[in-house]
């Protein structure tokens, strides 16, 4: 028998993956969603040991790899950026070697793209990107999954990012999108316009699928014909003294129903990875409030609760997405080719 095209390997970035094993994971996610809803048991990965390092906090990444866990099986260690010395006290690389020989599998999320690469490559067990400062891949499996389930495909649609166009997730989806054949365009100020080496990368895929993408900082030109608008905050973890900057910079790329009903698509979806600030109902946003006078930001409360926000299928699909990764790459399944 054919060894897995999975097993074994590491999740750091969407770009090491082709086009048909980024769709396996998405139809296997969707698959693993059946079965938990079916209350059928799936576990994979049995008797296995999972390390969850998180150096940045997280509600849906720490949650989705948890129960995604248990549910296959297996036991996860959650260690904090207090828990450990990763980086301090120990090299990345030992701690890599000491965490590889007691866990199956390593979960990584943090700043630098550099740590978890150095985790996969001396570990010598699977890891898997939980975000970084560049990309966000397992989101990604969650994101297009719950395309999928809106639309019935992928190939041919076209996402619209707004707001921050070089962050972690716009690049995903940039990259990942064009992969699958998933017309994408960045809505942004020409300042936060994706990087020309990520745009580059997304091209080169695009021409191997037929994928058509647009980078734009013209809101209603750019969001017209969109099956799918997607936002995310407009200031990332790490950069917390750009809020005002952000908000001033921002404002006319907000998601609101002017710029939905722009798209020209009735049937069309929003998507936030969340958090989102969408109200005043948290300590940041009533921040915001009191110090920039605005009460939400990168999307509308009203868009955020309208019949076209799918944010919360996307937080669950996060689970089910990363309990296929996991289950694809540590639980010796039979999948011979893609």
């Amino acid at each position: 028998m054919k060894d897995s095209v999975f097993q074994g390997r590491s999740l750091l970035a969407e770009k090491d993956f082709t086009r048909a094993e980024l769709e396996f994971l998405i139809d296997f996610s969707e698959h693993l969603k059946d079965l938990k809803k079916r209350g059928i048991p799936h576990h994979y990965l049995e008797g296995k040991n999972i390390a969850l390092l998180f150096e940045k906090t997280s509600t849906r990444t720490r949650a989705a790899f948890t129960t995604a866990s248990i549910d296959l099986g297996a036991h996860p260690e959650y260690l904090g950026k207090n828990d450990i010395q990763l980086g301090k006290k120990e090299s990345v690389e030992d701690t890599a070697k000491v965490l590889g020989s007691m866990f199956d599998g390593i979960e990584f999320r943090g700043f630098s793209q550099r740590v978890v690469e150095q985790l996969a490559e001396f570990s010598g067990v699977p890891v898997w990107n939980g975000l970084t400062d560049e990309w966000h891949p397992t989101q990604m499996i969650a994101d297009f999954l719950t395309i999928q389930e809106n639309f019935g495909k992928l190939e041919g649609l076209t996402v619209t990012y707004v707001g921050d166009g070089r962050n972690n997730v716009a690049n995903s989806l940039l990259v990942t999108g064009s992969i699958l054949g998933v017309n994408m365009r960045i809505v942004s100020p020409k300042s936060l316009f994706p990087t020309d080496e990520i745009v580059n990368l997304a091209q080169g895929f695009a021409k191997e699928t037929g994928a058509k993408i647009l980078i734009t900082d013209d809101p209603k030109t750019g969001v017209a014909g969109s099956d799918v608008l997607y936002t995310d905050v407009w200031v990332s973890m790490g950069e917390e003294d750009k809020f005002e900057e952000r908000i001033k910079l921002l404002k006319p790329y907000q998601i609101n129903m002017d710029l939905v009903r722009a798209t020209g698509k009735e049937n069309m979806i929003v998507l936030h990875c969340l958090p989102a600030f969408h109200d005043t109902e948290t300590v940041y946003g009533e921040e915001m409030k009191e110090r920039f006078g605005v009460t939400e930001m990168e999307i509308t409360d009203e868009v955020f609760r309208s019949k076209y926000a799918r944010q919360f299928d996307q937080a669950e699909n996060r689970m089910h997405s990363i309990k296929a990764i996991m289950a694809a790459t540590l639980g010796n399944l039979y999948i011979p080719k893609v």
